[in-house]
């Protein structure tokens, strides 16, 4: 008696297709929760649209309706995460948005 195998065709695509590797998802999830926070995720948005492609700290307190403190903690939050660079001008901090970053977080989020 000769015996035949069967093939069976997978309805979908392994689970271990486009993983992300752990580093990179550590790296993301560091950006992600960094954005988490309603506050921050304002104050990207006002250095990301501002027309000078950069913004004093002092400029975003009123718009934030934060306090100094508060707007200072949120935005080494950001530049932690690695979404915005702090350049320190005299006693003033500029801040502008890092592009390659932003850039890979669309990118997962338009890949999945």
């Amino acid at each position: 008696m000769v015996k035949t195998i069967q093939v069976f065709e997978t309805c979908c695509q392994p689970v271990t297709a486009g993983v992300l590797e752990e580093v990179v998802a550590t790296e993301l999830a560091t950006m992600f929760k960094a954005l988490a926070d309603p506050a921050r995720l304002r104050l990207l948005s006002m250095v990301a649209s501002s027309p000078a492609d950069e913004v004093c700290a002092c400029d975003l307190v009123e718009p934030s309706g934060k306090s100094q403190p508060t707007v200072s903690h949120h935005m080494s939050v950001l530049v932690d995460a690695g979404l915005l660079t702090r350049e320190k001008r005299g006693k003033w901090a500029w801040y502008r948005v890092v592009p390659e970053r932003l850039d890979a977080l669309r990118a997962v989020l338009a890949s999945r």
